[in-house]
């Protein structure tokens, strides 16, 4: 049976260090966290970090899963994210959130951190640096970079089944998550503008690696919680969204097609034939009608495979209901914008300005270029491209268009700046960053699923936090409130 979808979006951001004889990416990372947690740094504890680990039991001969850098500033806030250097880039791991719209917040507060960090890492630098981030995913020299979603699914869910459900939705699913690029990388066919930031890079079906060889679906199986209960699906096939109405879409809907998986709901063989050049396929036809090869024979658009799944999502809250995706009314909410995208993207992709990322950018530019008489592969067209994902907020065209009234915004500026120092009430995330805000000299270390307490006396004490759903505000709020010391938690605790 599905389990509650607890979920997160990891961020590595695109960086600049402007003004330097011999940049240093890596330097400038750290520059940014350690402007931003100066005072007060709770490390990393790595204790349970497996990145190696397989959900197939295997590995590919020669296949390299991503190193644990241990020696690099990393960092735990109380709002209970994390926030570290993720080899040459800045990473900000939302904390877990059980539903679309608070990972929304979540995912928006990581931007405002990582603008305020370039403000704090000012004083760190020699006059004439300055360090710039982008939330984006390839840097136009064919590189790339990751935005990597993770959701809580059963242990008993056959990865298999996962596998041959998953690919199709991954392929599909770009028509509303792609964040849009000028031109091509990797050795893909030319194409003026595409929808997605990462679907050049993606080389294999399935697969663990992150950074080579990059699969539609990663098989890293590194839970974060009970291991016999739960595994985390680590999505590495999404683009980094600015829209918040694109990273609503693209948690909340996954979120209800791996309920259906882990349900048994999935009822119709949507397979790809093809699955990689089909990825590129969606990507470079921004009218959306570009056909897939399906393995019963047929041929179909991605918007049609979608709504094969919008229809199954909606017999599922039918006969299921959607209270593990979040609840009933979100997920209905998910589902209603949902077909009302698909609907959108069949009539007119236009009609989704300032809803999705690749459609708004697409606009955008599409004005400069008539403006000015450029063509898609004029150099200042690639500048604006990335002009629209820089973080500083006097910068981004993103949020010049904010100012304009012309992005639609489902959350509160001031929810947003909430969010950066106070965790999700609904996760484990609410006892973790409430410990870091209370108590910060005496938390030694933490992670995803523990705590290290210093309570003034040998030994150390370690709380694991194998269930993502407990230490909610509504478990522990009160056991907060008559405990004024760690010592006193943990005696409380043990009781």
């Amino acid at each position: 049976m599905a389990v509650p979808k607890i979920c997160g979006i990891e961020t590595e951001y695109g960086v600049a260090l402007r003004g330097a004889a011999d940049p240093n990416p890596v330097l400038a990372s750290s520059f940014l966290i350690n402007g931003y947690v100066e005072q007060r740094r709770i490390g990393w504890d790595f204790d349970d970090e497996t990145p190696g680990r397989d959900a197939r039991g295997y590995a590919r001969d020669g296949a390299q899963p991503p190193e644990i850098e241990t020696h690099l500033v990393n960092a735990v806030l109380t709002n209970g994210a994390r926030y570290y250097v993720d080899h040459a880039h800045p990473e900000y791991s939302t904390p877990e959130c059980a539903n679309a719209l608070e990972l929304v917040m979540a995912d928006k507060a990581g931007e405002r951190v990582l603008a305020r960090s370039m403000t704090a890492a000012r004083h760190l630098l020699p006059a004439g640096q300055e360090i710039v981030v982008y939330k984006n995913n390839s840097d136009g020299k064919g590189n790339s970079y990751g935005c990597h979603e993770n959701y809580l699914v059963d242990r008993t869910a056959p990865f298999a089944v996962l596998v041959r459900n998953l690919i199709p939705w991954f392929v599909t699913r770009q028509v509303f998550t792609g964040a849009g690029k000028v031109g091509r990388e990797n050795g893909a066919d030319p194409v003026d503008f595409q929808i997605s930031q990462r679907a050049d890079f993606f080389e294999e079906e399935v697969g663990l690696e992150t950074t080579l060889k990059r699969p539609i679906v990663n098989t890293r199986d590194e839970p974060h919680a009970d291991p016999q209960k739960y595994r985390r699906l680590h999505v590495i096939v999404g683009d980094a969204n600015l829209c918040e109405v694109a990273t609503f879409l693209k948690v909340g809907t996954t979120a209800i097609v791996l309920a259906m998986i882990e349900d048994g709901f999935v009822d119709k063989d949507l397979t790809i034939l093809g699955p990689v050049p089909a990825m590129r396929a969606v990507s470079h036809d921004p009218t959306c009608r570009a056909l897939v090869e399906l393995a019963d024979g047929g041929r179909c658009t991605a918007i049609e495979l979608q709504w094969e799944f919008l229809r199954l999502a909606r017999k599922y809250a039918d006969d299921v209901g959607l209270e593990q995706c979040g609840g009933d009314a979100l997920g209905g909410q998910v589902l209603d914008r949902w077909e009302a995208t698909l609907s959108a993207l069949e009539r007119d992709p236009a009609l989704l300005d300032g809803q999705l990322d690749w459609v708004t950018k697409q606009q955008l530019l599409r004005a400069y270029a008539a403006r000015d008489d450029l063509h898609w592969d004029d150099p200042k067209l690639s500048l604006l491209d990335l002009q629209y994902h820089d973080v500083r907020p006097e910068r981004s065209l993103y949020e010049r268009l904010v100012r304009a009234g012309k992005i639609e915004r489902l959350v509160t500026e001031s929810e947003v700046i909430a969010a950066m120092a106070d965790p999700p009430a609904t996760t484990r995330a609410y006892f973790r960053g409430t410990c870091l805000r209370r108590w910060p000299d005496s938390v030694v270390a933490a992670n995803w699923d523990s705590l290290i307490l210093d309570v003034g006396s040998d030994p150390l004490r370690r709380i694991p936090m194998m269930e993502p759903t407990r230490g909610t505000k509504e478990h522990v709020e009160k056991l907060f409130a008559e405990c004024a010391l760690p010592a006193d938690l943990i005696a409380r605790l043990a009781s």
